[in-house]
């Protein structure tokens, strides 16, 4: 009887332990250091072409873990063809406005370009996206950053019309670049990475078009540091 006694008390001694350790402050401290993020853009953020884990928020995850940080898989809003409007509608329509997020990302504007619409649009809906994005940033401004429109001038099938493509890159991403730094945002140029695809077919996805995980590695590799900065 004793035995059976004492046998019960250290079970019962067990589980209180176990049952302190799970709901310690520190177990829960961890917990809330996983940082997450939203990753907001059309094909280039979503990685056509290439597998998933060659997207290029996938991989940006994969080298904050390189450096001790815990992260949660990216959250991705993105679609290949999405226009700065289309991109405003699905933020509505599938983001929790409650929700908020150690890091946003932003990249869009190319199919704004390519199929001629308004720049001054574009400039009006940047500012609606940007007040989007830091309003799903836990820390605001400080934890959104922007990437650069790449050069599609420089794929086989810009090829023909390089010059004038790269030209117009340069003037929509000028506008941009100018309203990013209206918000304050962190602004990461990946454009000149996408040119050595002219002479780097590597870079270059199979559909010929849109970049290979190899060269998303390469705008990761560029960002990844200054990103680091923004979860510190």
């Amino acid at each position: 009887m004793k035995t059976a006694l004492l046998l019960l008390s250290i079970l019962f001694i067990n589980a209180c332990a176990s049952s302190s350790t799970s709901n310690s402050p520190n177990s829960k401290y961890k917990e809330s250091k996983a940082i997450s993020y939203l990753a907001l853009g059309d094909s280039y953020t979503i990685g056509e072409s290439v597998p998933n884990n060659q997207r290029w928020p996938v991989l940006l995850s994969k080298a904050l873990r390189s450096e001790g940080h815990t992260i949660q898989a990216p959250r991705i809003i993105a679609k290949t063809g999405w226009r700065t409007d289309h991109l405003l509608k699905a933020m509505q329509s599938e983001l929790n406005p409650t929700t908020k997020y150690d890091l946003v990302s932003v990249l869009i504007g190319v199919n704004n370009q390519f199929q001629r619409k308004s720049i001054e649009t574009y400039e009006n809906d940047l500012r609606t996206l940007f007040d989007q994005a830091i309003a799903y940033s836990k820390k605001g401004k400080a934890g959104v950053f922007v990437l650069s429109i790449p050069d599609y001038g420089a794929t086989p099938y810009g090829a023909p019309r390089a010059e004038s493509i790269g030209q117009a890159i340069d003037k929509w991403n000028a506008v941009y670049q100018k309203v990013s730094r209206e918000y304050q945002l962190p602004w990461y140029d990946i454009t000149p990475i996408s040119r050595k695809a002219t002479e780097n077919k590597s870079l270059i996805a199979g559909d010929g078009l849109h970049p290979s995980g190899k060269m998303y590695q390469l705008w990761v590799t560029e960002m990844a540091s200054k990103v680091i900065e923004l979860v510190h």
